[in-house]
């Protein structure tokens, strides 16, 4: 007898056909009318989810007594909690690897644009205000040759440290558990404590995952140590930063511009005053939303979910603690 597996993320046809081959697959629309409900009435059978974008807290998971494991289509798992999927030996899997080309491309992308002014100044020409040459008060800043401080060191960080050296010839500056000595002789780059780091960056880049230990890990004296003409991007998750001491940075001129990726709420409030602030390019969480590299996370979730209900131990285990209680 097949294995119940309910998807709340859409797939593409070869994913699903992979999928209902192998369990007795049900796609449930979360993000529908009536589609949460729907979750909860069908928990109770499941042995496999997968998904995205929908937090599946506890009190939901209660409902999935046969629960064996969840092929997450991220990277990211603080939303899961890691302690009750182990106590319950649940296999939590998630996508790394295929995005990281995709984000690091994306963060450069915001440098670029907030560096340069791109965003506000192509609303500028389509407000009809370009009717001289640029001067002063529309110049934006060099990339080339400057210094970039990476706040993490791991796939992405590296992919963004290899696009910043050798692309822009800039000196890397990093901060990470411990330093790197193989990125350091790849990269001309050099390891700092947090403090240092900080006050060497013309540009910061965040790329941390969120944890307990993350959490605010940049605030008001921390935000304090840059140095003004310095521009912040984050492509981590939110709440790595102190929104709040953010703004108030930006709104006092004690940064020179942001691009942000994530926020404290996603979506963004509208009446966030970091949409008010010319000198924010602010994107919606786009950091892997290319065709191509979401199908690859799909492709992915696929694979460690065939794996895991399989009997075999997915190459993509979160929690490998699960798996030891299994065994």
């Amino acid at each position: 007898m097949k294995k119940k597996v309910i998807h709340y993320k859409a797939l593409s046809p070869a994913l699903t056909a992979r999928l209902d081959e192998a369990f007795d697959l049900e796609y449930v629309d979360v993000k529908a009318p009536g589609g949460e409900a729907r979750l909860r009435e069908r928990l109770p059978e499941a042995q496999g989810l997968l998904g995205s974008s929908y937090k599946l807290t506890p009190e939901l998971l209660d409902l999935a007594p046969r629960l064996e494991a969840i092929a997450s289509v991220s990277v990211g798992f603080d939303s899961y909690d890691l302690p009750y999927l182990e106590r319950r030996g649940i296999l939590l899997c998630n996508t790394p690897d295929v995005l990281t080309e995709s984000v690091a491309d994306a963060a450069f992308a915001l440098l670029l644009a907030t560096a340069r002014r791109i965003v506000e100044l192509a609303d500028w020409v389509r407000a009809g205000q370009w009717q001289a040459s640029l001067g002063e008060a529309h110049f934006g800043c060099d990339v080339h040759g400057k210094t970039l401080g990476l706040v993490g060191m791991g796939r992405i960080g590296q992919a963004i440290a290899r696009r910043a050296h050798l692309g822009f010839g800039m000196q890397v500056n990093y901060t990470a558990h411990a330093a790197k000595p193989e990125v350091d002789e790849r990269f001309g780059a050099r390891f700092l404590p947090l403090p240092e780091l900080l006050a060497s960056c013309d540009f910061l880049c965040i790329t941390v995952p969120l944890s307990n230990e993350t959490h605010h890990l940049l605030g008001a004296a921390e935000l304090a140590r840059l140095p003004a003409h310095a521009i912040l991007i984050n492509v981590s998750r939110g709440p790595v930063i102190d929104e709040a001491a953010l703004i108030a940075a930006l709104q006092e001129g004690r940064l020179r511009g942001a691009g942000l990726d994530v926020f404290d709420r996603e979506p963004v409030a509208p009446d966030s005053p970091l949409l008010q602030l010319p000198n924010v390019v602010p994107t919606p969480h786009l950091g892997s939303a290319t065709r191509e590299t979401r199908e690859a996370m799909a492709r992915c979730a696929v694979d460690n979910l065939l794996a895991a209900l399989g009997g075999q131990r997915p190459a993509n285990l979160v929690n490998p603690q699960a798996w030891t209680r299994r065994e």
